[in-house]
């Protein structure tokens, strides 16, 4: 199966320019979950984000959606970061769907105990 990857939020940190003016988000804490159906795995992130005001289609902190955030996050990570942080999850996933082996400590064959 397929796994699918929920992207959210988590916490948004901001910034009051001034008195008179609203909000502005600077990090913002996201999760990233994976899931196949049986195995799931996540990793979470921040993502800082610089003041921009002045820029066309600003959104007041108030009138913000999740889907907006987001997208600046997989903006900012760009098509190959998207797909790295996606692929770390799958490797977790695979893991527990196959199990590394790990090495064990054996004794000395020619020490006797």
């Amino acid at each position: 199966m397929a796994t699918t990857y929920t992207w959210s939020v988590t916490n948004l940190y901001t910034i009051d320019a001034s008195a008179t003016e609203t909000d502005y988000v600077v990090t913002a804490l996201y999760l990233v979950a994976g899931t196949d159906g049986t195995y799931s795995a996540e990793l979470s992130n921040s993502a800082q984000f610089e003041v921009k005001a002045s820029e066309a289609g600003f959104t007041p902190y108030a009138d913000l959606t999740e889907a907006q955030v987001l997208g600046w996050i997989q903006e900012g990570l760009g098509v190959d970061g998207v797909a790295n942080l996606e692929a770390c999850i799958q490797g977790q996933i695979d893991s527990q769907i196959n199990p590394p082996v790990s090495p064990e400590n054996t004794p000395l064959p020619w020490v006797t105990p």
